[in-house]
């Protein structure tokens, strides 16, 4: 499992991330926009320098929702492997059977 700290901080991103996605969707689209002038695209490009590093979506880590484990995350899911095993196994996630043929 792993630490409080280390999940409560990934939580903390998540949000600070949906609450620049507009903006920085917008930026983005003026400065690749054919269309728009150069002062325009470099108003924007400083205004995305000037934006938090932690408001990019790439910061993101994907990790299980039940124990915040980093590593072999199904995004479908957002449960690890090891968590979908178990609870699939168990039939807590409906329409997942263990495959026979």
């Amino acid at each position: 499992m792993a630490k409080k700290s280390k999940i409560v901080r990934e939580q903390k991103l998540i949000r600070n991330v949906q609450k620049y996605a507009s903006l920085r969707s917008e930026l983005k689209n003026i400065i690749k926009s054919p269309n728009s002038s150069l002062e325009d695209k470099e108003a924007a490009v400083a205004k995305l320098d000037k934006l938090p590093k932690s408001s990019s979506r790439i910061r993101v880590r994907n990790r299980c929702f039940i124990t915040g484990r980093p590593r072999g995350v199904i995004s479908r899911f957002k449960l690890s492997r090891l968590s979908f095993r178990e609870m699939a196994l168990n039939g807590e996630i409906p329409g997942v059977t263990k495959a026979s043929w």
